[in-house]
């Protein structure tokens, strides 16, 4: 089977799920169309055709796809149309997200030929997995993404594919939102870019100070990322006695997982 094109679907906050989906790119022939969730979710039905290859790629957060992401992915409407499923975790788990990924797809009409969940810097303790996704990362993405566009390319129709199975158990694990929360320095200058850029609205800036409204906050870290003046952190004391647990748990380096 041949595409003309492909879609590319992510939602990145830190940059990290960004390298890997545009390594995915840089090997796949012809156009490619990029739908950045972080600025812009998928709102209304999205039908995309059998001759156009799909991309999803999608953080893990404790375990799961953030439901910030699915309710984009649910719009994708496929028509036997080939998919390429990523996840991208930051080296403690991902649990039931490959699998919660690669059965929105096929419950929405796509066919998945390759599955991966692939390694990169911890969003919360960025001293876990520091430096990932690193070359060898970056290799090995781009050997799964050529081992998939050849597995399409010996299916002369949707019908011959074979299923396959992702690791992952179903019913999935509850959904439970992660505890710490970003937040402003006393070094802020009220500029207000996390606001701009935080895609659940949950941060507001007056003339005196930025608050968080931890109940919509997701935890995703697109304001750390994008704050100019580095102020915005986790922080607190809690924060700081987690964090050397983790760090001990959960440094010992894991490699990337492909399925097809």
């Amino acid at each position: 089977m041949q595409f003309r094109e492909t879609e590319l679907v992510y939602f990145s906050a830190t940059g990290t799920t960004r390298k890997i989906i545009e390594t995915i790119g840089s090997v796949l022939p012809g156009r490619k169309n990029a739908h950045n969730l972080l600025l812009k979710p998928i709102k209304d039905d999205f039908p995309i055709t059998a001759d156009r290859l799909t991309v999803a790629a999608m953080p893990v957060y404790n375990g799961r796809l953030p439901d910030y992401c699915t309710q984009s992915l649910i719009h994708l409407k496929g028509n036997n149309t080939p998919a390429i499923a990523v996840v991208v975790y930051g080296n403690r788990e991902y649990d039931d997200a490959l699998l919660e990924l690669k059965t929105i797809l096929e419950k929405n009409g796509f066919f998945v030929v390759g599955a991966a969940a692939f390694v990169a810097r911890h969003s919360i303790f960025p001293q876990v997995a520091t430096d990932r996704p690193d070359t060898n990362d970056l290799a090995l993405v781009r050997d799964f993404t050529r081992k998939c566009t050849e597995k399409l390319d010996s299916l002369s129709a949707p019908e011959e594919f074979v299923p396959f199975e992702v690791k992952g158990n179903f019913p999935y694990k509850e959904a439970k939102p992660v505890p710490m929360k970003p937040s402003s320095g006393e070094d802020c200058n009220l500029c207000g870019t996390c606001a701009q850029i935080c895609p659940v609205g949950a941060i507001s800036v007056t003339e005196t100070e930025t608050r968080t409204d931890e109940g919509l906050c997701i935890s995703c870290g697109a304001c750390i990322n994008a704050c100019p003046s580095e102020s915005r952190q986790y922080r607190g004391a809690d924060y700081e006695k987690f964090k050397g647990k983790f760090i001990e748990r959960f440094s010992r380096r894991k490699e990337p997982e492909l399925f097809f």
